[in-house]
């Protein structure tokens, strides 16, 4: 059976967070061999995902015990929105692991996501995707989302890069 169950990084599992890496960096290693430059593996280690734990949200996803995918959830995103009123949720590093996942994981953790940003009262879905990738782009448009703009933002070592800012209205 292929039911994709959800629970938060840190009610479970002792080793979620080597877990989270793992994912991160299977998920750059794809970028990398399908020719998009976003992320790197070795990019995110352990104490990111427990901060972001901290701060927001980190969400792991599983098919029969096996972790195929995670999200983080912020509550707040200024280096990409700018201060805004709490209405929204801001959706990051959505990772699925490609060898073990069944078809529609991504669309799931989005789902997953809109509820649980919909359950906690805000009305808006928001993520931000390298302008660099249409593919991307395309993909987050076909669940759903609008632009909402286009913005620089400073990656490692100062470099900056342009985002697309998207967002969907969540309920009716």
């Amino acid at each position: 059976m292929n039911e994709i169950t959800f629970r938060l990084v840190g009610a479970g599992e002792d080793d979620d967070f080597t877990a989270l890496v793992e994912l991160y960096d299977r998920a750059a290693r794809w970028m990398q061999e399908s020719g998009i430059d976003q992320w790197k593996p070795g990019d995110k280690d352990e104490e990111h995902f427990r901060l972001r734990q901290k701060d927001g949200e980190v969400w792991l996803a599983e098919v029969a015990g096996r972790r195929v995918g995670a999200f983080e959830l912020w509550w707040e995103d200024e280096p990409a929105w700018g201060p805004q009123p709490p209405e929204a949720g801001y959706v990051h590093r959505l990772m699925v692991d490609r060898r073990h996942a069944p078809a529609g994981t991504g669309r799931a953790l989005l789902a997953h996501a809109e509820r649980r940003i919909a359950g906690a009262g805000r009305a808006w879905a928001r993520l931000d995707c390298v302008s660099s990738n249409p593919r991307l782009r395309t993909y987050y448009e076909g669940a759903g989302y609008t632009v909402a703009g286009e913005r620089a933002k400073e990656g490692n070592g100062g470099s900056r890069y342009a985002v697309t800012l998207l967002e969907k209205r969540l309920g009716a």
